[in-house]
């Protein structure tokens, strides 16, 4: 079991992200892994699977309300596709890696041999935990103002560039993390007269193809099918079909 000198380091570096009440149970569950909970025979809603849902709900409230209120003029569709990457699990990694989540995570004994703490999808699933855990116990504006400013730069970096959406760049990175190569995009047809063509693209990652798409710019359908490539890899959580 984790000692008191462990739990008191978690609380403080709760407090230390800037939130001063909150259920220390609730903290505890949020940062346990099942693992852990399976090795020592603790009760399943002991882990944090069940924060986490919650946990995600909130996440993508605080997004939507902020997309919606910073830029009015935007459709429903480009927010949705903003707000897809904006959740996903590699930006939450990001976060949990700013902010060092890592040396407060409990899994099991062989979980942390093989690196678990580490894992990309662990941590992405404890801070959805951490979320939920905030939420029912702690003051909601200030859990809202945490998600958002860790959030703004990414939100702003992909406005910015004008890619709506930016998949290209979280594919690759989904990539690399896999091994060297690189996603590897190419035009399979070219559609109507030059002045309104439409582009047929399709990306593929170690001589698989992953997915296709179209786009009246050869950027713009490199988009769509990087898009469509990390929602089939699972890199962005499932959203409702865009109209």
């Amino acid at each position: 079991m984790q000692s008191d000198c462990s739990e008191n380091k978690l609380y403080t570096f709760i407090k230390n992200l800037g939130f001063k009440n909150f259920s220390k149970e609730l903290i505890q569950t949020a940062f346990t892994h099942s693992s852990y909970t399976k090795e020592n025979n603790l009760e399943y809603n002991k882990c944090y699977e069940r924060l986490e849902f919650l946990g995600d709900a909130v996440l993508k409230m605080a997004v939507t309300d902020y997309l919606y209120e910073k830029y009015p003029d935007s459709h429903e569709g480009e927010l949705t596709k903003i707000r897809s990457i904006v959740v996903s699990d590699a930006i939450l990694h990001k976060i949990a890696q700013k902010i060092n989540i890592e040396p407060y995570i409990k899994v099991s004994t062989a979980e942390e041999k093989c690196g678990g703490q580490k894992l990309e999808s662990i941590q992405a699933c404890i801070m959805e935990a951490m979320f939920g855990a905030l939420y029912l116990s702690s003051d909601t504006e200030v859990l809202k103002n945490f998600i958002i400013s860790n959030l703004i730069p990414t939100i702003e970096d992909i406005v910015d560039n004008k890619t709506v959406y930016n998949a290209k760049a979280l594919l690759q990175e989904y990539t690399q993390s896999q091994s060297k190569e690189l996603p590897v995009y190419g035009i399979t047809a070219e559609k109507g007269k030059a002045h309104n063509k439409t582009f047929c693209v399709s990306v593929s990652y170690k001589n698989e193809i992953l997915a296709s798409a179209e786009g009246k710019t050869k950027k713009q359908a490199q988009q769509e099918a990087a898009y469509a490539a990390c929602k089939k890899l699972g890199l962005i959580k499932g959203e409702s079909k865009d109209k």
